[in-house]
């Protein structure tokens, strides 16, 4: 069955004011819109259109259906400054500190709480806007010791670029938690490299500017420099793991999570930062933070498949050379067009859908795609 829903995009200061409109062909609301949700998510769930489709329900946290059975949730994400520094739990972590949280008595609103549910919260984003840029995951500190002393020669900032000589593990965690841990010599630091940055060229003092505007003095501004800096193309899939630490900076992309509240923030915010709890789910182990390939198993169709259970991502594209694409489907699925007019046809029947419009698909074992010229993003659990 096919059931089409919407929702109103989050208004999050980070959010751009006119790029979810531009891409989905709505009317901006004139303040910042940074995230559709297209979920069963309690914190914004989706609206059911026409409830009669649903048996009377009025969103997908009611309809039994999909209420506390969607394990993903999909988001258009329009960033027009920097997210916070964050890193999400393994399941095995989640569970554990949801469990102790709970047994210290701490309400589920608690300020203090770090576990929201007992769930890990991997995601992926596909790049829209050229480019989408991003912090993703630690690099060999001999790369973020060159860039730093790119900046200059003051006293903080050479003995902060001589700390990053060692085991990088080890190196990245010291550092790590030396700048979270807001002494005077940190701020002294972070006052030095944001000087420099003004007066010198380059990817860091580019970082460094763009963080200090928006977040003057926070820690989070050097910590960025340990980090991989990847900007993406259209197309390109950066996928987050558990324990990768990581920000979105600028662009327009298609998010898809595992669904749950879990988020250990190390910065570039003035929420509350957990320093212990934060380093305890870390990776420190230095990546190159490349794309995620895409499978292609048919024409038309690229498949991004982490590996994760919660979720799987399909961007379809029909038309002209491709005139139909044939899906199969691992549960429920959330599609949501975003280009063009498709028709969606399965056992039960067939849709429309245009440029725009999002549908839930609910017990059908495959679907075909076709009937126009059009982009469709799906998501379903994964194989």
């Amino acid at each position: 069955m096919f059931v089409r829903i919407g929702n109103t995009p989050r208004d999050y200061a980070w959010g751009s004011t006119t790029a979810i409109a531009g891409l989905l062909g709505t009317r901006p609301s004139g303040g910042p819109e940074a995230e559709l949700w297209l979920g069963a998510h309690p914190g914004s769930p989706s609206r059911i259109l026409d409830p009669a489709e649903a048996g009377g329900a009025r969103d997908l946290a009611s309809w039994p259906v999909t209420a506390g059975k969607l394990p993903y949730l999909l988001k258009v994400l329009a960033a027009d400054g920097p997210l916070s520094l964050q890193a999400h739990p393994s399941p095995e972590q989640a569970r554990a500190g949801f469990e102790r949280e709970n047994a210290a008595g701490l309400a589920a609103d608690a300020p203090e709480r770090n576990y929201k549910d007992p769930f890990h919260k991997p995601e992926l984003i596909y790049a829209l806007s050229d480019p989408f840029d991003a912090l993703c995951g630690f690099r060999d500190p001999a790369l973020s010791r060159a860039a730093i002393a790119e900046l200059g020669d003051a006293p903080a900032i050479a003995a902060f670029a001589a700390s990053l000589d060692g085991e990088p593990g080890a190196v990245l965690r010291r550092a790590t938690e030396w700048l979270l841990g807001g002494s005077a010599e940190v701020r002294e630091l972070v006052s030095a490299v944001v000087e420099a940055a003004e007066g010198s060229d380059g990817e860091a003092a580019g970082t460094v500017r763009m963080l200090s505007a928006a977040f003057p003095g926070d820690p989070g501004i050097v910590l960025a420099l340990l980090l991989n800096r990847v900007s993406l193309s259209p197309g390109e899939v950066l996928y987050l793991p558990a324990g990768n630490i990581h920000a979105y900076l600028h662009g327009l992309g298609i998010e898809l999570m595992a669904a749950s509240d879990n988020v250990l923030r190390g910065g570039l915010t003035p929420k509350r930062i957990d320093v212990p709890e934060l380093v305890s789910v870390l990776d420190f182990s230095p990546i190159a933070a490349t794309p995620l390939p895409p499978e292609r198993p048919a024409p038309g169709v690229e498949e991004f498949r982490p590996d994760v259970p919660d979720f799987t991502l399909d961007h379809i594209e029909v038309g002209g050379d491709v005139p139909s694409a044939e899906i199969a489907l691992t549960g429920t699925a959330i599609a949501l067009c975003t280009a063009g007019e498709l028709e969606l046809s399965g056992a039960a029947g067939s849709l429309r859908l245009t440029r725009g419009e999002a549908v839930v698909v609910a017990g059908e074992d495959r679907i075909a795609v076709g009937g126009g010229a059009g982009t469709l993003f799906l998501a379903m659990p994964n194989r």
